[in-house]
């Protein structure tokens, strides 16, 4: 009969033997897993139709809920952000997953590129983003348009910077959208990311838990109507590959000198790769 020590060893012996590195984990999850996290299981449409219906459904309500339930956080997170393009001029800066335009607002005021293009597949979104153009006339200088990352319309070389706020979760096929992005930007420029991500803090992380999977969806529900909508959040947040799995995936889709940067103890980061 083996001794509980030797049990011990054992079952750690079999854990490692189990457990893969994290490429490997990299590889059996491969974006499909992430690409198949949807906002509405029942519904046969696929993730690009549900994620434009679900933006659609809070767009109204997509700002307040931003301030509320980051309280207020995420506009010095989206500044930090954009602080990565300061080093030299921008001619046209490519925003994809615009929204409501928070991000090319704020870049132009912070940075001033010559032009900003924000792109989305969502209309209801797009629609209030146009106002907010329009309130602080800058419609020569900040232009929306529908598109897709997957696809998108421009010709090779085209930008030279573009950044992704909160938005390559809901991109349909990760890997493609990146390489996407890649083709479109001229050499030599850079590509910045804002996204969220999971806290590594033993104290934190429970309590992150609980807001991100209880709270954020009851407190969306009552704003906005849609509790699938926030619920799909905290799902999308799990599954994403954060951190070196990510940075790995960008460096696949072409891009060099890919780093990190975590804020808020680990819950938002920022990625940062350039066009070589």
């Amino acid at each position: 009969m083996l001794s509980f020590t030797t049990k011990i060893k054992v079952f750690v012996k079999n854990y490692s033997l189990k457990k893969a590195p994290q490429n490997q984990y990299l590889c059996a999850m491969s974006p499909l897993a992430h690409d198949k996290i949807v906002p509405y299981s029942q519904s046969k449409a696929d993730k690009k139709e549900q994620v434009a219906e679900m933006f659609n459904s809070i767009a109204r309500r997509y700002d307040f809920l931003n301030r509320f339930l980051s309280l207020g956080i995420d506009q010095g997170w989206r500044k930090k952000a954009i602080a990565y393009f300061a080093q030299k001029p921008l001619i046209h800066l490519l925003d994809i997953a615009t929204g409501t335009a928070d991000m090319a607002l704020l870049a132009y005021k912070q940075i001033q590129p010559k032009l900003i293009t924000g792109i989305d597949i969502s209309e209801g979104m797009m629609r209030y983003g146009a106002i907010k153009i329009e309130q602080k006339g800058l419609q020569q200088k900040i232009k929306l348009q529908l598109a897709d990352s997957t696809n998108i319309p421009f010709d090779d070389h085209n930008f030279d910077g573009a950044m992704v706020a909160f938005g390559v979760r809901n991109f349909a096929d990760l890997e493609k959208g990146l390489k996407e992005i890649h083709r479109v930007l001229i050499p030599g420029s850079k590509l910045v990311i804002l996204e969220f991500s999971k806290p590594t803090n033993f104290w934190f992380k429970p309590i992150y838990n609980f807001y991100m999977k209880w709270l954020t969806p009851t407190i969306g529900n009552i704003f906005s109507g849609n509790k699938e909508a926030y619920a799909y959040l905290n799902e999308s947040v799990m599954a994403f590959p954060e951190g070196a799995a990510f940075l790995t995936i960008l460096e696949q889709a072409g891009f060099k000198n890919v780093s990190q940067e975590k804020l808020s103890l680990g819950i938002c980061s920022i990625y940062c790769a350039n066009k070589l």
